[in-house]
């Protein structure tokens, strides 16, 4: 029995999705989260981020808010953060 995607996640799909992203302050990691993130999210605009600071200031946490379509999209969403180099941390 092979495993279809509704089973594979508690998603349904479409679905409201908040990605987060930590990385140096010392780059453009707003931009780069937000080209990465766009990629796969072409509906994605620069209104659908927020940034925080880390209380020592020197990392940001960028959280982008999509219309999740498919689990294979999350996944490809967070391969692309991974192989950035850019990301310390994406939830």
């Amino acid at each position: 029995m092979g495993m279809t995607e509704s089973k594979d996640t508690l998603l349904e799909f479409p679905c409201a999705f908040d990605i987060k992203a930590f990385g140096s302050r010392d780059t453009d990691f707003e931009q780069t989260v937000y080209t990465l993130v766009k990629a796969h999210a072409p509906e994605l605009t620069p209104n659908d981020l927020s940034v925080r600071e880390s209380s020592g200031g020197r990392y940001l946490s960028v959280t982008a808010s999509i219309n999740a379509k498919s689990k294979a999209q999350l996944d490809a969403i967070y391969q692309a953060l991974t192989d950035s180099g850019q990301v310390l941390m994406s939830l």
